[in-house]
C-alpha cells in the first residue's frame, strides 16, 4: 500500500476521551495520517473512503443492538468499506457492529460470563497461515458475536468462540483489545471497576500485573496485524516511548452510560 501524508485512515471512536493509542500511533509511524471521527458527538461519516486507505471502528460503552442512532448509523455505513473493498477493522463493538451488518448475531454469554480481564486465544489453522497469534489478550466485553455467514474464524477462546474473523479479502473483526496504552489500561480499571463483580471478571490487580506477563507479545501481533490489514511494515517495533497516548481533543461532552471505552 502506498504511503505518506496524504494517505489517511478514518478513525471511528465513541466518547470524547477515547483514542486510538497504539494502532493510531502504529498506522501514524508508518505515515498514514488519522482522520478521527466520533459520530455520538454528532460527526459524520463520508460517504465514500475514496480520500482514504481504510477504516477503523473501536470499541465503546454501548451495545451494537443499541437503538442509538449513530449506532444504527455506524453499522449501516459499513456498506461503504465492503462496497469499496478498501480495508476495515472492527474492535470489539466495531467488530459488534460488522457481525449485525452482514447477519450475524450479538448477545450475551448464555450463562451471563463476561471477560474483562486477561484471557487464553487460540488461533485456528487459518489463523496461524496468516500470522502469529499471542497466547493471552486483554478482554473488556460482556457480549459476543455469531460468526458472520461466509467468514472465516481465525481465533477462538472458551467463553466466546468468536474472538477474531475476516470477512471477504479486507475486512476484519476482533474481540479483544491489542491497543491499549499503560495509561489507557490504567484509566479502564479505575472507570470500568463496577464490573469487576461481574461472573468472570478478573480485579484490577490481575489488569495490571497480566499487563507485565503478556503485553509485549500482544503488542508484537498488533505490529504484523496491522501489516495484514493495512500494510503498515512488520518491520516497525513499538517502543517505551511509544506508551503515550495521542493527543486528544478538549472541550466536548462525555457519551457512554455502560462503562468506559
Amino acid at each position: 500500500m502506498a504511503r505518506g501524508t496524504d494517505k489517511k485512515i478514518l478513525i471511528v471512536l465513541h466518547q470524547e476521551m477515547s483514542s486510538p493509542g497504539r494502532v493510531g500511533q502504529l498506522l501514524q509511524r508508518n505515515g498514514f495520517t488519522l482522520d478521527i471521527r466520533r459520530p455520538p458527538l454528532g460527526d459524520p461519516l463520508p460517504e465514500t473512503l475514496a480520500e482514504h486507505e481504510g477504516a477503523v471502528i473501536f470499541g465503546g460503552p454501548m451495545s451494537a443492538n443499541d437503538h442509538d442512532d449513530f449506532v444504527r448509523r455506524e453499522t449501516e455505513w459499513l456498506s461503504v468499506p465492503l462496497k469499496e473493498e478498501k480495508p476495515f477493522l472492527g474492535i470489539c463493538l466495531g467488530a459488534q457492529m460488522l457481525v449485525n451488518h452482514l447477519g450475524g448475531q450479538v448477545k450475551s454469554h448464555d450463562d451471563g460470563l463476561v471477560e474483562i480481564g486477561w484471557y487464553p486465544l487460540k488461533a485456528t489453522e487459518e489463523g496461524r497461515r496468516l500470522t502469529h497469534w499471542p497466547e493471552m489478550v486483554y478482554q473488556f466485553h460482556r457480549e459476543g458475536f455469531s460468526l458472520p455467514a461466509g467468514a472465516s474464524l481465525l481465533a477462538t477462546a472458551d467463553h466466546y468462540p468468536n474472538q477474531a474473523f475476516r470477512y471477504g479479502r479486507n475486512a476484519w473483526g476482533i474481540q479483544f483489545h491489542a491497543e491499549l496504552t499503560r495509561a489507557m489500561m490504567q484509566r479502564w480499571v479505575v472507570h470500568g471497576a463496577h464490573r469487576f463483580v461481574l461472573p468472570g471478571a478478573q480485579q484490577g490487580r490481575d489488569h495490571l500485573g497480566g499487563r507485565l506477563i503478556w503485553d509485549t507479545h500482544l503488542k508484537q501481533w498488533l505490529v504484523g496485524f496491522l501489516d495484514l490489514v493495512f500494510g503498515c511494515g512488520a518491520e516497525e517495533r513499538v517502543t517505551a516511548g511509544d506508551e503515550a497516548e495521542a493527543q486528544k481533543p478538549a472541550g466536548r461532552r462525555q457519551v457512554g452510560r455502560r462503562g468506559v471505552a
